[in-house]
């Protein structure tokens, strides 16, 4: 019997909207499966024989409530069913829980930022040698408690950021690093990219690898890349050169894996000097500086680059099952 207004509200209509039919709350709601599920507690199902009460369907109109809260989403205005009296249609529930499939990527608000990391995300000694070439190598690796947990944290509108800096004189390369690791290269985020793209977070758009400021034009940039998009390979998500001669095949560029059978993102960036002679009198040593501490507040005047994250909001989503990701980074130099 369809459902439909005349029509008896059947055991199957409820547990089509709640976990039995294409479009159902569930699969955004709960565990879901790669680009659906945000983890919270999954809406029970009933027997075929028995009476749908009043409690039940208030619970699953007040659940797709909160899931179109957390994303944004528009839904239809409807009155919930109270005990004693007769249960009506619910309109447009189907229509509604297709739009949070379709809108599952994107959250009205952000939770907080995670500055804290474990390890070294600055270079406070010299770098180069005359005119040799030379690289410095981030790495920094976001683990979560388990795969799911990963998948929750990028489908709720988690974010992670990745940044640089470089203010630190004293040696003739300094000004074009500082400029470049300061003032091109701005601010890169890594969404769930993939079928997720386009997000919308906390207002703001975002594609899979969004660059935010920064004035200088990227060599690469790939905007459409995010989470589900990696692979266990390295995938270059940015590059950015320097734009002053003779400094120019100087570079920054960050790659992207996964790792741990998808517990965790591994960004690993590399500061690029080619060598040569940058011109008379001139070499291609920069200097160190003061370190980039942990929690993260503002930068040091060493080389660093830096990653932090935004966990999703946990306003609507109380069980916050993308739990606490961690931050390990280390510098190394070749």
């Amino acid at each position: 019997m369809a459902y439909l207004a005349g029509n008896t509200i059947l055991a199957t209509d409820y547990n089509g909207f709640a976990a039995n039919n294409a479009a159902n709350v569930n699969s955004v709601l709960s565990t879901g499966a790669t680009t659906y599920g945000y983890g919270e507690s999954a809406l029970s199902t009933v027997s075929a024989a028995a009476t749908i009460t009043a409690t039940q369907w208030a619970t699953l109109n007040g659940k797709i409530s909160s899931l179109a809260s957390h994303q944004g989403t528009t839904i239809t205005s409807r009155t919930n069913p109270t005990t004693g009296t007769l249960i009506e249609i619910l309109a447009d529930l189907n229509t509604d829980i297709t739009a949070l499939g379709t809108s599952r990527g994107n959250a009205a608000a952000s939770g907080a930022q995670t500055t804290a990391f474990s390890g070294t995300s600055s270079k406070t000694g010299t770098t180069g040698s005359a005119d040799a070439a030379w690289t410095l190598t981030f790495t920094h690796t976001v683990t979560w408690a388990s795969a799911d947990a990963a998948r929750y944290f990028f489908n709720a509108g988690g974010r992670i950021k990745w940044e640089s800096s470089k203010t630190s004189t004293g040696n003739d390369g300094d000004a074009e690093w500082n400029d470049l690791a300061t003032t091109l290269v701005g601010d890169i985020y890594v969404t769930g990219g993939g079928v997720l793209s386009p997000q919308t977070i906390a207002g703001s758009p975002y594609t899979g690898t969004t660059k935010v400021g920064g004035t200088g034009t990227p060599n690469t940039l790939a905007t459409l890349t995010g989470w589900y998009n990696l692979t266990t390979s390295d995938t270059q998500l940015y590059r950015q050169y320097a734009d002053t001669a003779p400094y120019t095949g100087q570079y920054i560029s960050v790659n992207a894996k996964t790792a741990g059978s998808g517990t965790q993102l591994v960004l690993t960036t590399t500061w690029v000097d080619p060598g040569g002679d940058p011109g008379p009198g001139g070499d291609n040593v920069i200097s160190g500086g003061t370190a980039t501490a942990s929690p993260f507040t503002a930068f040091g005047t060493a080389p660093a680059s830096v990653v932090t994250l935004f966990v999703p909001s946990s306003t609507y989503l109380t069980t916050a099952a993308w739990g606490t990701p961690t931050i390990a980074a280390s510098v190394a130099t070749t």
